[in-house]
């Protein structure tokens, strides 16, 4: 009997994410200089990870 998918180790389950969590969010505009300290965390604009 085969294995389900969602039991693989996590060193296989290393994808690349096109959805970023608000903090990551909010990191990557900060590296990239389109965050100010006191803007809000909500209504974020679109942002794509980084390649």
């Amino acid at each position: 009997m085969s294995q389900h998918n969602s039991f693989k180790s996590a060193s296989a389950l290393q994808v690349k994410r096109n959805v970023l969590k608000r903090f990551e969010r909010v990191d990557l505009l900060k590296k990239r200089g389109q965050w100010k300290a006191g803007d809000r965390v909500q209504g974020l604009r679109k942002t794509k990870p980084d390649v």
